[in-house]
């Protein structure tokens, strides 16, 4: 934990698949609350970058920052955008980047954020301070586009019922807070017999469309992997299954593993690209039983690592 109080998910094995090392240069694409920065940090003598899109996030970093003087660099903005926003720096390889996707526990734990179904807040969502924020969406999307964004980011089966129960509710009057949207999403879900809360995957699915976290990862993915130098490592931990499944076929594609085109089909006569990357996790790492009673948002989580291949001549 940190002095914030926040958890840090799966840190060891970061730590131990990121393997840093005196002198490299890494990259903390989602900074949050600092917890794999600052482990960076104390683990070796090297130098990290940490972005992100929260304002609030990298103000709290300025203490971090402040007990590793010149060996801290935070950066405001997105990480899709990593290349251009290390170029500004100088800085043009990595030796290592780590991702800790989804929304981070302070977001959450800000009411006033409108993250979270268990506060009363605005229904806002957004990372940054720009762009729709969820209760734009809510209030003008028709019933369709909703059910759709509902569907497709929560994975939520209900999504046709969820969607006609909010055209229906704000037509009485707008959905501006969050625990009138959870109200109205429940009263549509049956309550599930694990016990997740019904308005949990609508929550999801407005969070992802609002930040556009599916696409952002795709991005940061494939310039993170470019970036990296011979021998870098990428460490990726996810949280639900869009995101994993995202993450898989980026170091599987990488790595030379995709699914081929069919023997009959004209694009298997071309040349397969040569692997970048080296698979140090065949299938996704989980965390132990101890960690997961420890910190409930830890069971979810996914870890996928990899390391990049020394470039082959032509």
């Amino acid at each position: 934990m940190t002095a914030s109080g926040h958890v840090p998910v799966m840190l060891r094995e970061v730590l131990d698949l990121l393997a840093p090392r005196a002198g490299g240069l890494y990259l903390d694409a989602t900074f949050g609350g600092g917890g794999y920065t600052a482990a960076i940090l104390d683990a070796a003598d090297c130098t990290v970058f940490a972005i992100d899109r929260d304002p609030d996030a990298i103000a709290r970093g300025a203490a971090l920052a402040a007990r590793h003087p010149g060996r801290l660099h935070l950066i405001e903005g997105r990480f899709g955008d990593m290349v251009d926003l290390l170029a500004a720096r100088g800085v043009s390889a990595l030796d290592g980047v780590a991702f800790d996707l989804g929304v981070s526990s302070f977001q959450l734990d800000e009411a006033a954020r409108g993250f979270s179904f268990r506060a009363e807040g605005p229904l806002d969502m957004r990372m940054g301070r720009s762009g729709a924020s969820a209760a734009d969406l809510v209030n003008t999307l028709d019933e369709r586009a909703l059910a759709d964004l509902i569907h497709r980011f929560g994975e939520e089966r209900h999504a046709r019922r969820v969607a006609r129960a909010i055209v229906r509710a704000r037509a009485e009057a707008p959905i501006a807070t969050t625990s009138r949207l959870a109200a109205i999403v429940r009263a549509a879900v049956p309550r599930a017999a694990d016990g997740i809360d019904p308005a949990t995957r609508s929550f999801q699915a407005l969070r992802i469309c609002v930040n556009e976290e599916l696409d952002e990862l795709a991005r940061g993915l494939a310039a993170a992997i470019g970036l990296l130098s011979p021998g870098g490592r990428i460490v990726a931990v996810s949280f639900h299954s869009l995101e994993d499944r995202i993450v898989k076929h980026a170091f599987a594609e990488a790595a030379g593993r995709a699914p081929g085109a069919s023997r009959h089909h004209p694009a298997a006569l071309a040349a397969r690209p040569v692997p970048r990357l080296r698979l140090l996790t065949p299938k996704p790492l989980m965390p132990g039983a101890d960690e997961a009673a420890a910190n409930p948002r830890a069971r979810s989580a996914r870890l996928r690592a990899a390391e990049r291949l020394a470039a082959v001549a032509a």
